[in-house]
């Protein structure tokens, strides 16, 4: 058989193009599904339109008249414009070779199914599969050969290098921007810091207020006036165990007094506990300052140990363990006990859990709680004190040992030493508690 030479197709300009148009006209069909297709394929022979094909191949071409499910399709000759970037004629051959090999793979994978036979099945299948990788590069590698053009292409870099310009001026616009809105949360960030710090200092002075209201609501003179009187209890029942360990320790108390107050002159022996009293008084309420404070807490303990232990750092734990640090020498202590336990404890921050220490523990409450209810009823509430040798006055001072003797007899005398401060909240005065001078003989 011969076949005339045909007008030679120019080449696509892509490969795509060249693939889908294929695809439509070289239908991969099954055999034995069309009955007339040997039938057109004898009748076509002599188009001028046909390339040659490899002899025996059971295939139409690119003018045959196909049968697509019932719909015949009639292609059209492409006339494609040759240039010197598009796709050369080698490439071209090359294609039309393995789309060739692809369809006869293709058919010979359906003449295995009939009769049906596995191996050549399998053996047709990855012939077909091998085909169709070999397309695939192809077409990859293609691409990637157009890929380079372009970026080869001056006039493309130019543009490429534009963009890239736009970009950064865009970017660089965009960092001027995120730097001010970074410095406006700083700003932001620093302003919501103030108003934190703000509002809990007014938390702190809301809470207080809070508290001196509530204060005032339970305290009044009556209740200070009782406090004051406890306090002054307490420290005489702290200097009940002092005065017995003095003397079992073999303290000359005669000397002690005198060392405590030197001038002072006493109706009877007996009196001489009052100077240790004063004494203790004394350092209880030095350096104390009035100031409002919840005493609740501490009061609803029956044992001020086990407040001190539930909070070692609290406000009052502070105030006793300075105070006891003050009242007892470490001398003395290392005469009544012959060692210095209590006092380091202390000084580690604990509070031992003894007879001498607790007592001393509930005197230093009864001051603790005295100072603050004094604050809590009247913030601006002043504690006096009375000078030795002071005319004695009932408007602010009580005498510890009256005798019997009334306001008019005292009146007469001096104030020897004082023993208990005393208090101005408001307009009413809780007298002192003062030791005056004997009778003049």
């Amino acid at each position: 058989m011969e076949f005339t030479t045909a007008k030679p197709l120019k080449p696509s300009s892509n490969i795509s193009d060249i693939v889908s148009k294929f695809a439509k006209v070289c239908k991969l069909r099954s055999i034995g599904v069309f009955s007339a297709e040997n039938s057109e394929q004898s009748q076509q022979p002599n188009n001028p339109k046909i390339r040659n094909a490899h002899l025996g191949e059971d295939s139409s071409d690119v003018t045959e008249e196909t049968d697509c499910d019932g719909v015949k399709i009639h292609p059209h000759p492409v006339e494609v414009t040759r240039t010197s970037d598009k796709l050369g004629d080698v490439e071209l051959s090359k294609l039309f070779d393995i789309v060739s090999a692809l369809k006869l793979a293709y058919v010979q994978l359906q003449q295995a199914h009939l009769p049906y036979n596995p191996k050549k099945i399998v053996a047709a299948d990855e012939h077909f599969m091998t085909e169709l990788e070999a397309l695939c590069k192809m077409r990859s590698a293609y691409k990637e050969k157009q890929c380079m053009k372009l970026k080869s292409d001056p006039s493309r870099l130019d543009i490429l290098k534009k963009k890239v310009e736009l970009n950064e001026k865009l970017l660089d616009e965009l960092k001027f921007q995120m730097e001010v809105k970074n410095s406006d949360i700083l700003c932001v960030q620093k302003e919501l810091g103030d108003l934190a710090m703000a509002n809990a200092a007014l938390a702190e002075k809301v809470k207080q207020v809070s508290l001196q209201r509530k204060n005032v609501r339970v305290w009044n003179i009556a209740t200070f006036q009782d406090a004051f009187r406890a306090a002054s209890k307490s420290i005489h029942d702290f200097a009940k165990p002092l005065i017995s360990l003095m003397k079992a320790s073999g303290w000359d108390l005669d000397v002690a007094a005198k060392a405590v107050e030197v001038e002072a002159r006493y109706s009877k022996r007996a009196h001489k506990k009052y100077a240790f009293e004063a004494y203790i008084a004394k350092r209880m309420f030095y350096g104390m300052s009035l100031k409002s404070c919840n005493v609740d807490g501490i009061m609803r303990h029956d044992d001020p140990i086990d407040a001190l232990i539930e909070k070692p750092d609290s406000d009052f734990a502070r105030f006793c363990g300075e105070k006891y640090l003050l009242v007892v020498h470490p001398m003395m202590e290392a005469s009544f006990f012959g060692h210095l336990d209590n006092r380091t404890l202390v000084l580690s921050g604990k509070h031992p859990r003894t007879s001498f220490y607790q007592i001393f523990a509930r005197m230093a409450r009864c001051v603790w709680v005295l100072r603050g209810i004094a604050a809590s009823i009247d913030s601006e509430a002043k504690m006096f004190a009375v000078k030795r040798g002071s005319k004695f006055s009932d408007v602010h001072m009580e005498s510890v040992e009256e005798d019997g003797e009334g306001a008019a007899v005292l009146g007469e005398r001096q104030v020897e030493f004082m023993v208990m401060p005393g208090f101005r909240i408001g307009e009413t005065i809780v007298r002192s508690r003062v030791y005056v001078s004997k009778p003049k003989m």
